[in-house]
C-alpha cells in the first residue's frame, strides 16, 4: 500500500491541548460541522454551480448569493476580532497584508469623493467597496478561521468537486452547443444582464463558452488556478473514490480550459503546471504527461478545430485586433495616470464620458488608474505575501501532501499574476473570491505549520 493511500487526514498535533488564555484550553480538531470550513464549502458550492449573473432580486451583481455569504464570513471575522469569547487569537501575517490592501481602497475611495463624483462613478465606488469586503470576508475567515487540515482538505474537496461541475457545464455547452446553465436558475432569484451565453471566435462554426461564469476569459482563468488542486487532491485524498473522483474533475477542467477559446486560459495552464512540476517525482511527470495526451486528444474528439483556432491565437498575436486594441489604450491609461498618480481615480471609477465604453482588460492598468501607485502595490503585497507564507509553510512541512499544497498555492498566485494582464480579473467575482480563497489558504497553511501551539490554535469560534 502507497504512502498516500495510508496519509492520515489530520496532524496527530491537532489533538495537542494549547493555551489560548488563563485557564483556557482547546484543541484544533472538532467535530462540529457547522464552522468556517463548512460556510467556505457553501460559497464554493454557490459560487461555481449557480451562473453568475444570478442575484437576489433587486440587488446589483455584488448580491450573488455566493457574494452574500462572504459578506456574512467578514461580518463574523470582524466579531471574532472584537468579542473575546469568540477566541481569535494568534499572530497571522495575513491580517496586516489585507489591512493595508483595504487602507490602500480607503485612501483612494476618499480620493474619488474629493475630486466629485459623478452619480455613475460614485455607485460603481461604492460597488466597488462591497466587493471588497465579500473578498476580505473570504480570505481572513479562511486564514484564521480553519481549524486543522482535515477541515481545510474539505474545502479543498469541494472546490474541486465544483470545479469538475462547472467544467462539464462547459463541455455540454461547447459539445452540444445548449446551454444548460438555463436550468440552474433558481426560482426567487434574477437573473442581471443575462447569461454568458456562448461567444463566436475563430473559424465559423466554433463559439467560445463560459460554463457557470459570467465571461469567457474568467472561465479559462478559473479552470486553470483549479486544475493543480484537483491534482493535489487526486493524490492525497485519504478515501480512493475521492482521489479517483478528483482526478476526473482536473481531467475535465483541463478539457474544458480549451474551449473558451482562450489565450489567457492555455498559458495560465501551462504556467500553473509549469510550477507544480519540480516538486512532482519522474514517474508522476511521465504519468501526467500521458494524461496530457490523451486530454488534447479527447478535446479533439470533442469539439475538432479548437485547438487549431488557439494555435493561430498565437501565431498571429501581431495582427490580433483583440491585443491592438489593448495597446491603443496605454496612451489613456498615462493620461489618467498623469492627472492622480499616487491615489487614482478612485475604486472601479473608469466610467464615465469619453470613456464609457473603454475596457482596458488589464487588472494591472485598471488599477494604477484608479488606485494609483498605492493600489498597485497593495495588490502586489497580496500576491507576494500569499506566495512568501506559502514558502515558508513549505519549508516547515514535513509530510509531502502539506508540501504539495503549498506549491499549488503558489501556483494560484502565479496565474493570478499574469492573468491580470489579460483581463480585468478582480472585476468578475467568481475569480475573484476563488483568487480570496487561496489568498486566505496561504496564511492558513503557515498558520497550521507554525511550530508554537498557540499560534496553531489560532481559531473564528462561534457555532460550537
Amino acid at each position: 500500500m502507497t504512502a498516500t493511500a495510508t496519509a492520515p487526514p489530520y496532524h496527530p498535533v491537532d489533538l495537542e491541548p494549547s493555551l489560548l488564555a488563563q485557564g483556557t484550553y482547546s484543541i484544533r480538531r472538532s467535530r462540529s460541522r457547522l464552522d468556517v470550513s463548512a460556510l467556505l464549502g457553501v460559497t464554493l458550492v454557490l459560487l461555481y454551480v449557480l451562473p453568475g449573473t444570478l442575484i437576489v432580486p433587486n440587488l446589483t451583481y455584488a448580491g450573488r448569493p455566493a457574494l452574500l455569504v462572504a459578506l456574512l464570513l467578514f461580518a463574523w471575522w470582524c466579531l471574532a476580532r472584537l468579542n473575546p469569547t469568540l477566541l481569535l487569537v494568534g499572530p497571522q501575517p495575513m491580517r496586516w497584508v489585507l489591512c493595508a490592501y483595504l487602507v490602500a481602497h480607503l485612501l483612494s475611495y476618499l480620493a474619488g469623493l474629493m475630486r466629485g463624483l459623478p452619480t455613475q462613478e460614485a455607485n460603481a465606488q461604492d460597488f466597488a467597496m462591497l466587493q471588497l469586503f465579500e473578498f476580505l470576508g473570504v480570505a481572513l475567515i479562511a486564514a484564521d478561521g480553519i481549524r486543522n487540515w482535515d477541515r481545510l482538505n474539505r474545502v479543498l474537496l469541494v472546490a474541486v468537486w465544483c470545479t469538475g461541475f462547472m467544467a462539464v457545464v462547459g463541455i455540454i455547452q461547447a459539445v452540444f452547443k445548449y446551454d444548460v446553465s438555463t436550468y440552474l436558475v433558481i426560482p426567487g432569484l434574477e437573473v442581471k444582464g443575462g447569461l454568458a451565453g456562448f461567444g463566436q471566435r475563430g473559424d465559423e462554426g466554433l463559439f467560445r463558452v463560459a460554463g457557470t461564469t459570467v465571461h469567457y476569459i474568467e472561465y479559462s482563468a478559473v479552470m486553470a488556478m483549479m486544475v493543480p488542486f484537483g491534482i493535489h487532491v487526486a493524490r492525497f485524498a485519504p478515501r480512493k473514490s475521492h482521489r479517483r473522483l478528483a482526478g476526473v474533475c482536473a481531467m475535465l477542467a483541463a478539457v474544458a480550459n480549451p474551449m473558451s477559446i482562450s489565450r489567457t486560459g492555455i498559458v495560465a495552464l501551462a504556467l500553473a503546471l509549469l510550477v507544480m512540476v519540480p516538486i512532482w517525482s519522474w514517474r508522476l511527470r511521465y504519468t501526467f504527461l500521458f494524461l496530457g495526451v490523451g486530454a488534447v486528444m479527447a478535446i479533439m474528439l470533442l469539439k475538432p478545430g479548437v485547438l487549431g483556432t488557439i494555435k493561430s491565437m498565437f501565431l498571429n498575436v501581431g495582427v490580433d485586433p483583440s491585443i491592438e486594441g489593448r495597446t491603443n489604450d496605454y496612451a489613456l491609461v498615462g493620461h489618467f495616470f498623469a492627472q492622480r498618480p499616487w491615489l487614482g481615480r478612485g475604486p472601479r471609477t473608469l466610467l464615465a464620458h469619453p470613456v464609457r465604453d473603454t475596457i482596458l482588460d488589464n487588472q494591472w492598468l485598471y488599477t494604477v488608474v484608479t488606485g494609483g501607485v498605492i493600489g498597485v502595490l497593495a495588490l502586489l503585497a497580496v500576491h507576494v505575501a500569499s506566495v512568501v507564507l506559502a514558502v515558508i509553510a513549505f519549508r516547515r512541512a514535513t509530510r509531502e501532501a502539506d508540501r504539495h499544497l503549498c506549491v499549488a498555492l503558489i501556483s494560484a498566485q502565479v496565474v493570478a499574476v499574469v492573468v491580470g494582464g489579460t483581463f480585468d480579473s478582480l472585476y468578475y467575482t467568481t475569480f475573484a473570491i476563488s483568487l480570496a480563497l487561496f489568498v486566505g489558504l496561504s496564511g492558513a497553511v503557515w498558520r497550521l505549520t507554525h511550530p508554537a501551539r498557540i499560534i496553531r490554535t489560532s481559531t473564528v469560534r462561534g457555532f460550537d
